[in-house]
């Protein structure tokens, strides 16, 4: 319990979650859907043929789509002063898809970044973990180890009545005995694994075309530009997750902790608030980074929106998994 003497309190956060959230979440809402709806359009109309690492290139923009549909009920509640009025289960669930389809979006950026080690390092593997079924397996493995390991926020979550008003609590704000271990476990495994994956496979995907560069002598232009990718990425997974797992550990641990001032627990809240949408805008960040960074899915983007007659050839198609090579990083 926090220190209740008001006198030398703030109310930094409420400012950020009547003002900042409400503004914040509608933009992601806006810029993230109308993103990921044109990444599905061109990927269902224009790439042919599929393979595993389009398909799971589709199931990320469905997962950062689904993560865009739970932020309405976020920004009404906000803008509502966190009145709550759509009953207990809404809540629940509404918090649930919140984080289970942030932390799907997590593993199917995992997911390419082996892809595209394998095309790189092991090229023959790649010919058989093109087939579609590869890409089916793992989707299918990524969803079920998401909603595994969201399944405990289903008891977790829940809403409290404060006076004349509902509160539904994210995570961090119930129970903190409760969360305590649960924010640690999502922390180690739903993030700092794959991010430690993650900067692995980009790590020997460099060291590889070091080497590939240094035999054949003419493929510079080719590496500095996966470099700057990876940079780019690994740079989106650092701010986007990082300061949001480090302030959702901190904000349970001051809520356990009996001599924390109030003005100490309601900057934390505050700060844990910022970083929350700032987690969401990964979910913008992916289409540049790992679908438009394809010189042939950009072709598809503009043969969709460009003037054609409607009887398009399916030559018109693109396909934007490349043969196993240096260009599929």
């Amino acid at each position: 319990m926090t220190n209740a003497s008001n006198g030398n309190c703030t109310n930094v956060d409420q400012l950020v979650k009547r003002y900042y959230l409400p503004v914040t979440y509608s933009i992601i809402c806006v810029v993230g859907v109308v993103g990921n709806v044109t990444s599905l359009l061109v990927y269902m109309t224009r790439v042919r043929p599929w393979h595993s690492n389009s398909i799971i290139m589709v199931n990320l923009a469905i997962s950062d789509l689904l993560y865009m549909f739970s932020l309405p009920s976020l920004v009404h509640y906000y803008l509502s002063d966190e009145s709550w009025v759509l009953g207990d289960f809404a809540c629940r669930f509404m918090r649930f898809g919140f984080l289970f389809n942030l932390y799907s979006s997590i593993l199917f950026l995992t997911c390419l970044a082996v892809f595209r080690y394998v095309a790189v390092v092991h090229p023959l593997w790649m010919v058989q973990m093109q087939h579609k079924r590869w890409g089916v397996l793992v989707c299918v493995g990524a969803w079920t180890i998401s909603a595994l390991q969201m399944a405990p926020t289903l008891t977790m979550i829940s809403t409290e009545q404060r006076g004349n008003k509902t509160h539904c609590l994210d995570l961090a704000s119930n129970d903190p005995v409760d969360v305590w271990w649960y924010t640690w476990m999502l922390t180690a495994l739903g993030y700092l694994l794959p991010l430690v994956v993650v900067c692995t496979c980009y790590l020997r995907i460099v060291c590889k075309l070091a080497r590939r560069c240094q035999q054949l002598g003419s493929c510079m232009r080719t590496r500095a530009r996966v470099q700057r990718l990876i940079v780019v990425v690994l740079m989106c997974l650092m701010i986007c997750f990082l300061p949001y797992h480090v302030l959702r550990t901190l904000r349970v641990y001051t809520r356990m902790m009996p001599d924390v001032s109030c003005l100490m627990d309601r900057w934390v809240q505050a700060l844990y608030a910022i970083t929350r949408p700032l987690a969401g805008l990964n979910s913008i960040f992916n289409l540049p980074l790992y679908t438009l960074a394809g010189d042939r899915f950009k072709q598809a983007f503009l043969d969709l929106f460009k003037c054609t007659p409607c009887s398009v050839k399916s030559s018109s198609f693109v396909n934007v998994v490349s043969k196993p090579s240096s260009q599929n990083t």
